[in-house]
């Protein structure tokens, strides 16, 4: 069995599409083992709970220099990957370096492209618009020190059209996330996943 921790801090649909993906077969031999979230209140730890799925709540603002030292002590051994899915904390230390490679989190545009710290949820949608570009979408991407500064793990596009608000543009993105993620957590758990420097190569 493929173990996986997911960490968030907010409603949790990308949560849901990997739960929805086991549910359906198409996540195969995989568990989620840990919902791990940096608050008490995010609506993704009743999904989780929802889903038999055990959680637990380590606070951002109890744990603002340890946090990632906390998170490593329950995973430490116990999971096989770790999936930031709208996780908002920064991950850093020891969680960084023994899990190397095995962090991945989903950020709604095509890295290297509107990213980096402050750059979240609406604020990346409106930049979008903001700047014109015809084409948007999403990256699951390796975890690294930098914010969105890990190699690519696989993209997906969405057209930015001209009467799109940041709401509407956010939308048709979250599509494409919920897809994306679970495909990109099934090509780890099937071992089809190299990473050489910069770049992240799919086997076939």
């Amino acid at each position: 069995m493929f173990k996986v921790a997911v960490l968030v801090s907010g409603g949790g649909s990308n949560l849901q599409s990997i739960i929805d993906s086991i549910s359906t077969g198409y996540l195969k031999d995989v568990s989620i083992e840990y919902v791990i979230s940096d608050k008490g209140d995010a609506f993704a730890l009743e999904r989780a709970k929802n889903a038999g799925i055990k959680t637990l709540v380590i606070e951002r603002n109890a744990h603002k220099q340890t946090l990632s030292e906390e998170i490593y002590k329950v995973l430490k051994g116990n999971v096989d990957l770790i999936v930031l899915a709208g996780f908002l904390s920064i991950i850093k230390g020891t969680l960084l370096e023994e899990f190397k490679n095995k962090i991945i989190n989903i950020h709604p545009s095509l890295i290297p492209s509107f990213c980096g710290k402050g750059m979240y949820g609406l604020k990346v949608h409106e930049a979008a618009i903001n700047y014109g570009v015809k084409v948007s979408g999403c990256t699951v991407h390796l975890v690294e020190e930098d914010t969105d500064a890990g190699a690519i793990v696989l993209q997906r596009t969405v057209e930015v059209l001209a009467e799109d608000t940041k709401e509407t543009l956010q939308k048709r993105i979250l599509v494409e996330e919920h897809k994306a993620l679970p495909e990109a957590i099934k090509l780890f758990s099937e071992n089809k996943i190299s990473v050489a420097g910069r770049h992240v190569i799919v086997k076939e």
